[in-house]
Parts: C-alpha cells; structure tokens; sequence
C-alpha cells in the first residue's frame, strides 16, 4: 500500500503482481527477495529493491517531483526517525486483537493508546505530519490505520476519542484518492481478523 500511494503521488504508471502469501510464493518474490521472502518488492531496470520505506525512498530520488520527503537533511533525519517509530511501534499493536484474556487485553489497549498519543504529539497542530503537504511519513503511516477499526472493537476503544486530531488526520488522509483507492475498507480488515483470530485459536 505504502509503494502504491507513492507512485500514484508521483503519477507513475506500474504493474502490480499480487502474491498468493498464504498458497505459495512465486519464484520472482523468493528470487527477488530472497532473505525476508515476503512483500512489497520494487522491480525498476531489473532490480529489485525490498522494505516499504526503502522503497518510498527510492521513488523520491528517482522521481523528484513533487517531493515526498523535506526540503532540508534535518527535516528529512526527522522525517524517517518517525518513519522507524512507525515501523517498530506501530506496525505491531495488533496485540489488541491478539489479546487472549483481561490482562492481556488492558495491557494491549494500554501500549496501543500510548502508542497513539506520542503519534499524535508528532502531529501536532499541522494537516500532515510535514507541514501542510501529504509526504513522506503520512505516506508510510496511514495504511496502517485500516487496522485500526478492529483494535477498536476488540478493545471496547475509540481512536478519535483517545487522539482526536490524529482521528481528524486520518480523514484527511482519506480524502485523498491516492490513498482511498489503495487502503482497504476497515470493516474488510476487520472481517479478515475474525478469521484470523478464529484461525489461531483465540477466544
């Protein structure tokens, strides 16, 4: 989702090669990348590039305008530390729906809420994480949320009640179509951790 938004930022035409991740990897992923053998994976001149935010990198220098990441190397330094947050703090909250139990679940709902005030504070007063244009680390950051409706029903939360400008970010984010033809439907993602849940046996 993140490599796609960023090359429909650019206007980039690509052809995308879904993975069947759960049958059975196809050659060109495992050939393509073959020490995490998963996805995304970027092929460009024949050459494949893996990790989202290596990849969102890469498009940028490649194809300078319009400019995802900041104009100066301090903003820039900014922009991916956040961008590291992300990848280390918030890709994993999906414990709230892994949660099995009452104290599991508190210290789940705890971290995640946590986790999303400290987002939040980085926010800010500003439309986008960068200023008043939509780049880099909103890029890397809004596909996540489509999980988000499913921490909420599974720990009786709210988003927009716990960080209600980040709420107010995630509709802006929304709104663009960048990014509404590429992020799923929350109430599919949540459908799809049903099944996941009822996959690994959690109650």
């Amino acid at each position: 989702m993140r490599v796609k938004i960023a090359l429909a930022e650019k206007g980039l035409d690509y052809e995308a090669r879904p993975e069947d991740l759960f049958g059975g990897k196809s050659d060109l992923l495992l050939t393509s990348n073959p020490i995490y053998k998963k996805v995304p994976v970027f092929l460009h001149d024949g050459k494949p590039l893996c990790e989202s935010s290596v990849i969102v990198s890469y498009i940028d220098e490649t194809w300078p305008a319009p400019a995802l990441l900041p104009s100066t190397p301090y903003e820039r330094s900014q922009a991916r530390f956040w961008v590291d947050y992300i990848d280390k703090k918030v890709l994993p909250i999906n414990s709230i729906w892994k949660a099995s139990g009452d104290d599991a679940m508190e210290g789940a709902k705890k971290e995640f809420v946590e986790v999303l005030k400290v987002l939040e504070g980085a926010l800010g007063e500003k439309e986008y994480f960068a200023g008043d244009a939509f780049g880099y680390v909103d890029i890397l950051a809004i596909p996540i949320t489509c999980w988000f409706l499913a921490s909420e029903r599974f720990g009786n939360l709210k988003v927009e009640a716990e960080s209600p400008k980040l709420s107010a970010w995630i509709k802006r984010c929304m709104e663009k179509e960048t990014v509404a033809k590429v992020v799923p439907d929350p109430e599919k993602i949540y459908e799809f951790v049903i099944n996941l849940r009822k996959m690994f046996g959690i109650a």
